[in-house]
């Protein structure tokens, strides 16, 4: 069927197809010491969020990210009666009444929230402290848009916390690391920070100055702040993401 929109265009049920036949190849070609990582972005409906997680469970995933919307966080329920596809979730969320269910009852197996999103540094300890009583590991959100300051304060949480999951990690570019001297650094696979105090770095504003919000390295991505722009169905509905 042809779309009636021109651009990006979006089908949940197609989308399913393919992801679950990259997951059988993945396992085919990189066998099962590699693990496997999806993000859904909540781009579908909760009974397709049930269904895809109950067919994804034969391939072993590391974790499944984002299958829900939050205001569809209920639904986690009748994933885990369904199947034991690790989860993931939260990078959306802003309040304790949006994680302590799904931490509590252990509908979930890792703690995706966005540090700053939550209350920054403390309040997220805290959060972790009680995924540590409930066997929910961290997986602090971490994009490419999340400042080096931010990425610092995810790596120190996962150095204090004894639930530690994975660390999302996108490389500093030479403009980024100009201004953020003392920027994380990966080597070898790990993530290290400076033992300087504070965050460890120093913020060079005047050389800030040079690249404007929306200017530099990231594109049109950057200019709209890390958003994705306008998705739509074939018959020009607007999806969530």
């Amino acid at each position: 069927m042809p779309a009636l929109v021109k651009g990006e265009v979006f089908e949940s049920a197609p989308y399913i197809r393919r992801a679950l036949k990259l997951f059988e190849l993945c396992r085919k070609e990189l066998g099962d010491e590699v693990e496997l990582l999806h993000d859904v972005h909540e781009r579908v409906s909760p009974r397709q969020a049930v269904m895809f997680a109950k067919a994804a469970e034969p391939y072993r995933l590391f974790f499944l990210e984002d299958a829900l919307s939050p205001e569809d966080i209920d639904y986690f329920r009748q994933i885990r009666q369904q199947c034991t596809t690790p989860l993931a979730m939260g990078e959306l969320f802003n309040n304790p009444h949006e994680w302590t269910p799904l931490i509590a009852e252990r509908l979930i197996d890792y703690i995706r929230i966005h540090v700053s999103q939550a209350g920054g540094f403390t309040p997220c300890r805290k959060i972790a402290a009680m995924g540590e009583m409930f066997g929910v590991r961290t997986a602090w959100h971490g994009p490419g848009d999340v400042s080096p300051i931010g990425h610092a304060a995810n790596v120190t949480l996962d150095l204090v916390c004894t639930n530690f999951g994975i660390q999302e990690y996108s490389a500093f570019g030479e403009n980024t690391r100009a201004v953020f001297s003392g920027c994380p650094t990966l080597k070898d696979g790990y993530l290290y920070i400076s033992e300087k105090p504070g965050w460890g770095m120093e913020v060079d504003e005047k050389l800030a100055a040079k690249f404007p919000f929306g200017s530099g390295e990231r594109g049109e991505h950057g200019r709209l702040n890390g958003g994705w722009g306008e998705v739509r169905r074939r018959d020009g509905s607007v999806i969530k993401q």
